[in-house]
């Protein structure tokens, strides 16, 4: 019978450790960092969504002693309004948390839809091309472009082929298929040559990695090669986000009495999630006084849910809260919201879930049973059906009325976000693939009995 070892070279810390079958026998400091170049319209301060996983990334890896650079556009998401003080100049470079960021300007639109959503990434396409022609000179071990917006990628793959570096395409969600889906683009003529150019520019990348298992079920469909493709899920800082052992502060400063139940929805206000089935379950749980629902975040959504609770009573409003907050914020919640809309939920996974998840609290998610997000849901909360205010209405009583049901969800979820989402292990094998892509360590299976 063949004795089968796995051995696997991983860096935790900057250290180079071999591993056979999960066991450490060889550690070594000397090893080699890796120069990263992080090309994405979204980036830091921005608070939500691509723009704070992209910032948190890049950080980390140059905590662990990697040399990183980021070609950006100005921080303007999820409000769609530059952040003070980047009108200009236009072109700047800055260090942020000892990151090397390089800025290009972008035209941001007052009411994004799907033609101007494209000028306005278009506009960054061009601003930024210079400037990461001139990342060549600094030779980048690896270059990774995020998609959306997938505009950037035949840049990032050009400027990875002549520093002579890897081209890896990151795709937090296909921004093709949802476009179609949802209407913002349209015509057959069109998907097919808009989707066959999207396959043919995938598979140039030396790698293309995604979110969720049914993402990159996805790109295999698209003609992915399997060797090529790579499992990079959103994560989720476990030690700042826990389930608080005392009354969120939030309570008080919203007056919110102690046996009120809090149903929470906090994140972007988008078009894609299905958001106005909030306001429609909270008008059919208006006689509730056990019930508030809080709506926390910006985007373009907001002024429609605003005016669709104007006469409710049972609905709070609050803007985007600092980072800092956001484990007090989510622990305010006694069931967290999850809304999709029915055309994008497959093609998409939140990256809010792992937050909601690490709080400690039970997940109502809206979406069609097949897709991943009800696979991750269902073992920590309720699914229903997409865009029905009477279900969400009946799901969120079945949780307000079973304190034991509530917290035996909220339990697993943590458990769900160490075991899948937390940050430093995600991070850990992203910097193992990053390794494994360059060549500088490589994935064995021996076989000892042999010798």
């Amino acid at each position: 019978m063949s004795n089968k070892y796995y051995i696997h070279l991983v860096t935790i810390n900057n250290a180079l450790l071999l591993l056979v079958d999960g066991y450490v026998v060889l550690h070594s400091e000397k090893i080699f960092t890796l120069k990263i170049l992080l090309y994405t319209a979204n980036f830091a301060p921005e608070p939500t969504g691509i723009g704070k996983y992209s910032g948190e990334m890049a950080a980390w890896l140059v905590a662990e002693g990697h040399q990183v650079r980021v070609v950006s556009a100005p921080p303007y998401y999820p409000s769609w309004k530059l952040e003070k003080g980047y009108a200009w100049p236009p072109y700047r470079r800055e260090q942020w948390h000892g990151v090397d960021v390089w800025r290009a300007p972008l035209w941001v639109p007052n009411k994004p839809n799907g033609v101007t959503r494209l000028l306005h990434l278009f506009t960054f396409v061009l601003s930024s091309f210079p400037v990461m022609l001139w990342q060549i000179i600094w030779r980048p071990s690896v270059v990774i472009t995020v998609a959306p917006a997938l505009m950037c990628a035949p840049t990032g793959w050009l400027v990875a082929r002549l520093s002579g570096g890897k081209a890896w395409l990151h795709i937090q969600d296909f921004e093709v298929d949802v476009a179609f889906q949802m209407g913002l683009l349209k015509g057959k003529l069109l998907k097919k040559a808009v989707l066959s150019s999207e396959r043919w520019l995938l598979s140039r990348f030396d790698s293309v990695s995604s979110i969720s298992g049914q993402m990159l079920e996805k790109l295999r469909q698209k003609g992915i090669l399997e060797r090529k493709i790579r499992f990079f899920p959103n994560w989720v800082d476990i030690a700042h986000i826990f389930p608080l052992d005392k009354p969120s502060d939030y309570r008080e400063e919203l007056e919110i009495n102690a046996d009120t139940k809090v149903v929470l929805f906090s994140g972007s206000l988008g078009g894609k999630q299905g958001l106005m089935v909030i306001p429609d379950a909270a008008r059919k749980l208006a006689h509730r006084k056990d019930l508030m629902f809080v709506i926390c975040g910006d985007g373009v959504m907001k002024p429609q849910l605003v005016a669709a609770c104007a006469d409710l009573t049972n609905v709070r409003f609050l803007p985007l809260q600092p980072f800092g907050r956001l484990g007090q914020l989510l622990g305010l919640a006694d069931m967290h919201l999850l809304p999709q809309s029915p055309d994008a939920a497959d093609l998409v996974l939140p990256s809010k879930l792992s937050g909601m998840l690490a709080s400690g609290r039970p997940v109502i998610a809206m979406c069609q049973q097949s897709t991943e997000i009800a696979r991750l849901v269902t073992e920590c909360g309720l699914v229903i059906a997409p865009e029905d205010g009477s279900a969400l209405a009946d799901a969120i009583e079945t949780l307000a009325d079973d304190n034991e049901l509530r917290a035996t969800l909220g339990v697993k979820a943590r458990h769900s976000a160490k075991e899948k989402f937390e940050k430093n292990g995600v991070l850990n094998r992203l910097v193992y693939q990053l390794r494994f892509v360059t060549g500088t360590v490589q994935k064995v299976v021996y076989d000892f009995s042999s010798h």
